[in-house]
């Protein structure tokens, strides 16, 4: 069975095909702090999306008013957008943790990692989508390097950084992905509920990693969709040595400790996948 396939649609947004489905079945996470500037514009960029997207935003006590602002829309689009609040900074990993826990209780079927400072362009979600709905993959990645490098604003040793980042990865685990640090991603609901989400333990960008890594030896299809990622221009990256410690180190960890434990193919794996109401 072939575990991945990769992609290499050219980088513009297709016509989505009408599906027999509700509404209410795609739900884009977006973990926060401080993100005051750019918190409005891309909620009102999310919600105008067709086929519409629900979105979630899992804020870490931002004193900048984050959470406030995101409140104040929730009446203008009553239903679409949820608000999880949590009191300090407790890692990305953790933010989208909960955001998955909270979309599989609420029976989404798409779920998806997105950042909140237009570095992921909020229109690439449609593609995303059409990759798991219509193409039929189990995971879509949004990946800067599957065609190229496209990457918009960052200082050259940064793209560097990320793009070897990616060689190790694949050295290190045999997972044949070109992105293994995105955080732009599709999953459908099958994953998450396979994977189980309470021994997912980094929280930077190896936590980017192990979610892939655990699809990928569980057998689930994985696809790149070719984006252009361009850095933030509002607000303070939240990248740090600690994070990116953690995954030079966590890449080895995440290896050594697959040796040992065993994935129950995804074909092997059932779910009831009810539409959410």
């Amino acid at each position: 069975m072939e575990a991945i396939r990769m992609g290499n649609e050219i980088a513009t947004p297709p016509t989505y095909q009408s599906m027999p489905e509700a509404e209410s079945v795609r739900l884009v996470v977006i973990p926060t702090y401080n993100e005051i500037e750019n918190i409005e514009a891309i909620i009102r960029k999310v919600m105008s999306l067709k086929p519409n997207f629900d979105l979630l935003v899992v804020d870490d006590g931002s004193p900048d008013g984050t959470a406030v602002a995101v409140r104040d829309l929730q009446f203008e689009y009553p239903g679409r957008i949820h608000l999880l609040e949590r009191r300090g900074k407790l890692g990305l990993g953790t933010a989208y943790i909960a955001g998955f826990q909270y979309a599989l209780r609420e029976g989404y079927q798409y779920i998806f990692e997105m950042d909140a400072d237009f570095s992921h362009n909020p229109d690439d979600l449609v593609r995303l989508w059409a990759a798991c709905a219509q193409d039929g993959y189990d995971m879509a990645i949004g990946s800067r390097y599957i065609s190229g490098v496209n990457v918009v604003n960052w200082p050259i040793g940064r793209v560097l950084m990320s793009y070897f980042a990616g060689t190790y990865v694949r050295f290190i685990t045999g997972m044949p992905v070109m992105d293994a640090t995105a955080g732009f991603k599709c999953y459908t609901r099958r994953v998450l509920s396979t994977i189980p989400l309470d021994r997912i333990r980094f929280v930077g960008y190896a936590f980017q990693i192990e979610m892939k890594f655990t699809a990928w030896k569980y057998g689930f299809r994985i696809k790149e969709v070719p984006i252009i990622f361009t850095d933030r221009t509002q607000g303070q990256s939240k990248m740090s040595s600690g994070i990116f410690r953690e995954a030079v180190l966590g890449v080895i960890e995440l290896k050594v400790n697959s040796l040992f434990r065993h994935y129950t193919p995804a074909s092997e794996n059932k779910e009831n996948n009810v539409l959410k109401k």
